[in-house]
C-alpha cells in the first residue's frame, strides 16, 4: 500500500511538469508568432477604393470613377503628358516596399499628406539641395509632396 502512494505521488508530480512545460512552449509560440508577423499595411485617405477593399497597395496605377471626375479623354491625355515633362522632370516607380509617406516639406518631421504605395508609378519633380529630398507629384492627380530620396526608380522611356 505504501508503493501506490509513491506511485500516485510521482505521477502526480510528473504530471503538473508536463502540463507547466506545455504551457509554458504553447505561450513562448504565441508570442514568437505575434513578433514575427508584419504588421498590416497602412490604407492612406488617398487610396482608391479598390485598395482600401483589398487592404494593400495595387501592383500598378489605377484610376476609379469615383475618385477621378474628369472624362477618359483627360486621363489618356494625362498619361500621354509624359513626353511633355518640364526638363529636369522624369517618371519614376517606388521601390520601397511598405510605401512611402509624402511630407509637406523636405523633413521626416513635416505632417504626413499622403501615401504611395509599392510599385506606384510619380513624377519627380526637383531633388533638395542636400540631395536627400525629392518633390514629387502623384499619379493621376495634383496633388504634391517630398518623399525620402533613394526610394525610387526612374522609369525608362
Amino acid at each position: 500500500m505504501r508503493w501506490k502512494n509513491v506511485i500516485k505521488f510521482l505521477l502526480g508530480i510528473s504530471l503538473a511538469a508536463l502540463i507547466l512545460i506545455s504551457g509554458g512552449v504553447a505561450a513562448a509560440l504565441y508570442f514568437l508568432h505575434r513578433v514575427t508577423t508584419p504588421p498590416p499595411k497602412p490604407i492612406f485617405a488617398n487610396d482608391t477604393a479598390e485598395v482600401k477593399a483589398r487592404g494593400s497597395a495595387p501592383t500598378a496605377p489605377t484610376t476609379t470613377t469615383s475618385s477621378n471626375t474628369q472624362s477618359n479623354t483627360t486621363t489618356n491625355t494625362s498619361k500621354d503628358s509624359s513626353a511633355t515633362l518640364a526638363p529636369g522632370t522624369y517618371r519614376a516607380r517606388v521601390t520601397w516596399v511598405q510605401g512611402l509617406s509624402v511630407r509637406s516639406e523636405p523633413n521626416a518631421d513635416a505632417e504626413r499628406i499622403a501615401g504611395v504605395g509599392y510599385n506606384e508609378e510619380i513624377t519627380v519633380l526637383e531633388t533638395s539641395s542636400d540631395n536627400s529630398w525629392q518633390r514629387i507629384r502623384l499619379a493621376n492627380s495634383e496633388q504634391e509632396g517630398w518623399v525620402k530620396a533613394g526610394n525610387v526608380e526612374r522609369i525608362a522611356e
